[in-house]
């Protein structure tokens, strides 16, 4: 049995098969993902788990090297836009259209989805590299 980090098997394999560039999205409850997409749906109830629960979790194991949020968060949600690059210190987020974002998220790994009801609570995680 695994010591430390990430216990869900799916996302400890996603997280640990990606390469420099890769994309992984995790988002809330009625994001639309994409079918061919890989989906690890964690969600149980509506809130639970929190989208910014599962970020933090993830960015412990996961290198980011950029981060892609839609527009639309800052104007419907501007705490979690504010809880999310509170996060990210030295990396400026690229912003899109929410309409952008969704194409986007069609080139991802997988998509993680939470239980979080906030609108516009998504994220675009870029993989870094650690060296």
């Amino acid at each position: 049995m695994k010591k430390t980090g990430i216990i869900n098997h799916s996302i400890s394999e996603v997280i640990a098969s990606m390469g420099h560039y890769q994309k992984i999205v995790i988002c809330d409850a009625g994001f639309p993902i994409p079918p061919h997409v890989k989906r690890i749906d964690v969600s149980l109830t509506p809130g639970m788990p929190a989208f910014m629960d599962v970020l933090k979790t993830i960015l412990v194991e996961l290198c980011v090297e950029d981060v892609i949020i839609a527009e639309e968060t800052g104007l419907y949600s501007p705490q979690r836009l504010e809880e999310i690059t509170t996060l990210f210190p030295e990396i400026n987020p690229t912003f899109v259209p929410h309409t952008e974002f969704k194409e986007q998220s069609k080139t991802a790994i997988a998509c993680i989805r939470s239980g979080e009801v906030t609108p516009y609570s998504n994220i675009i995680l870029v993989s870094g590299v650690t060296y």
